[in-house]
């Protein structure tokens, strides 16, 4: 299982907080996670085509972050600020 976090317009457009899911065979980085994600719902699509960042157990990571079972990411937008 990846545990999967989402935070402001993340969890705004997708409607999910948080998720547990099947790690299938083969997805290992988060860019094969999103992948997979964005198969569920054109609002995953839409979240994750804007540039969302992401966490892996807590610390930055990147399309080619790896993951495994038991691990959480999460999911949130760009910060901006003045």
């Amino acid at each position: 299982m990846i545990n999967i976090k989402t935070f402001a317009q993340v969890r705004e457009i997708t409607g999910e907080d948080s998720l547990a899911l099947p790690l299938p065979d083969g997805c290992s980085t988060v860019s094969q996670l999103k992948s997979m994600l964005a198969a569920r719902s054109a609002n995953w699509q839409q979240v994750l085509a804007d540039g969302v960042l992401c966490a892996v157990n807590q610390e930055l990571g990147d399309d080619d972050s790896q993951i495994k079972d038991n691990d959480e990411v999460a999911f949130f937008p760009p910060v901006t600020g003045g």
